[in-house]
């Protein structure tokens, strides 16, 4: 049993076929924590509008987080933007899970992290409408080949692999997109006086330290596989989970290079009336 101080996940969209409910099933039977934070778009009500998929594997993961908080851990859920509808019960408690709009959360070692799933800077970081229609499409696309890749890889007795994210990392626009959501993420946290900012959302586990703050996003379970993991001493680690379990990033003890060399990068404006709105101490 691997057990931390706290772990977040994000991005189950459960209800969807894309969802890797065996791996999340399998993690979530192998570690235990002192709160869980369930980030955003657990369930995908959006897929499940256009098609109910809810078979056991799915069925028995919304057990599962029901008995890991009748079990004294404390479970926090944060909806996003695929289950959105989730919002309208903030500030109330089902089955023993707090519902909330965002949470601040204080690490081990004192630091203050913002938590929210991240579809609030949609607004920020800018794309033409154009460009989501054909990113979602390509994106629907590119995840049935990556489940069809994956069972072929299984038929031959290999380990999980994502093809989605892996093609992802080559297009320059997708990682322009992420580098400007990380960056909005990192500096409203910033300007709120905060330690960092933990999200998710945009399906991409990773770090990004400056010289005052720390973005962390504990990536999804549709393509990674991910979760963002609280050591005992405070020390923050992303976790992949399938047949190859392991640590696949700690945050890093130095700013990224593009701090340190040069002026700060600016990628989008943000107004003032947007950052007080994402501080703001959680109801």
């Amino acid at each position: 049993m691997h057990r931390y101080r706290s772990v977040f996940i994000s991005d189950v969209h459960l209800g969807s076929a894309d969802c890797q409910a065996e791996y999340l099933l399998d993690f979530l039977d192998n570690v235990e924590c002192e709160t869980l934070y369930l980030v955003g778009d657990i369930i995908d009500l959006i897929a499940m509008q256009r098609r109910v998929h809810f078979p056991d594997s799915h069925q028995a993961i919304v057990r599962k987080l029901m008995a890991i908080a009748a079990s004294g851990t404390r479970v926090v859920y944060i909806p996003g933007n695929h289950d959105e509808f989730m919002r309208h019960f903030c500030g109330q408690t089902l089955s023993g899970i707090e519902l909330k709009q965002k949470a601040i959360h204080t690490t081990a070692d004192g630091r203050r992290f913002v938590v929210c799933h991240g579809d609030q800077f949609d607004q920020v970081v800018r794309c033409s409408p154009l460009m989501l229609l054909v990113g979602d499409r390509a994106h629907g696309l590119l995840l049935r080949l990556n489940r069809w890749f994956n069972a072929w890889r299984r038929m031959r007795n290999k380990p999980y692999w994502s093809l989605a994210a892996w093609v992802k990392t080559r297009i320059g626009k997708a990682r322009s997109f992420i580098r400007r959501f990380e960056m909005a993420a990192l500096t409203v946290a910033e300007r709120g006086n905060y330690d960092g900012f933990i999200c998710g959302h945009i399906h991409s586990a990773g770090f990004l330290r400056s010289q005052d703050g720390l973005y962390c996003n504990d990536g999804d379970w549709v393509e990674h596989c991910t979760a963002l993991v609280e050591n005992d001493n405070g020390r923050l680690e992303i976790l992949h989970w399938s047949e190859q379990p392991g640590v696949v990033e700690r945050e890093p003890e130095e700013p990224a290079p593009e701090f340190v060399r040069g002026p700060r990068p600016v990628i989008d404006t943000l107004s003032q009336a947007f950052i007080e709105q994402v501080n703001a101490e959680p109801k």
